[in-house]
């Protein structure tokens, strides 16, 4: 389902705990990190786009959630040709997103990556707020920061970030483990985040699936 000028309708969610950090997911088999989307069938309303999708990639139900606020408009990214099946060049142009930030009610055992057959994610972990744009696919970044600069203000005021700071990888990183706290200890199933440490990030451990590795 496309609108006249080439764009499908699609939702993003950016999913807090109570320590205002946001659920940040590794796609399956890749190396890119990124926050739940996906596309609206016909018929639904971006609402209901959004609690699907919320559990089919991350298995939440409307009932683990609050909505805390939404972007007022549609924000759009263009999708690189060679990104784009055969076919659908020409025609398809890229996805337009209402975003929605939520607040999860529950502990972080309701997440499930596995809700749905075909799984978006294979690890995850908890982020502060201004997550690192360079782990994202390259044409999604504008989008990223609009949604994020946007919905910022709907954070209570004693966790509300001052201002944007977009952290990036430093050169020359310490290895995981030597930046692993001594105190830490990890829940079961989870490794420390082997990806180079972003300046300003909130160290949290990583949860991966076991599952979906070969």
């Amino acid at each position: 389902m496309l609108d006249r000028d080439g764009f499908r309708p699609n939702v993003g969610i950016i999913l807090l705990n109570q320590k205002n950090q946001v659920f940040w997911g590794k796609r399956i088999r890749t190396h890119s990190w990124q926050f739940p989307q996906g596309g609206i069938d016909r018929g639904e309303s971006p609402e209901q786009a959004m609690f699907r999708e919320l559990h089919e990639e991350v298995g939440l139900k409307p009932e683990h959630v609050s909505i805390v606020a939404r972007t007022r408009d549609w924000l759009r990214y263009e999708v690189p040709d060679r990104y784009i099946r055969r076919e659908a060049r020409g025609h398809y142009k890229g996805q337009k997103q209402i975003w929605y930030l939520l607040r999860l009610l529950g502990g972080d055992w309701l997440l499930n990556l596995r809700a749905s057959s075909h799984p978006e994610f294979d690890a995850w972990r908890w982020h502060d707020y201004w997550v690192p744009l360079d782990v994202v696919v390259e044409f999604k970044r504008g989008v990223y920061e609009m949604a994020l600069t946007e919905l910022a203000r709907h954070l209570p005021a004693d966790g509300r970030p001052r201002s944007a700071r977009f952290p990036t990888r430093p050169r020359g990183s310490l290895a995981a483990n030597d930046l692993m706290p001594p105190h830490m200890e990890l829940p079961p199933g989870a490794v420390f985040d082997p990806i180079p440490q972003f300046e300003g990030s909130i160290q949290t451990p990583i949860h991966t699936d076991r599952s979906s590795t070969p």
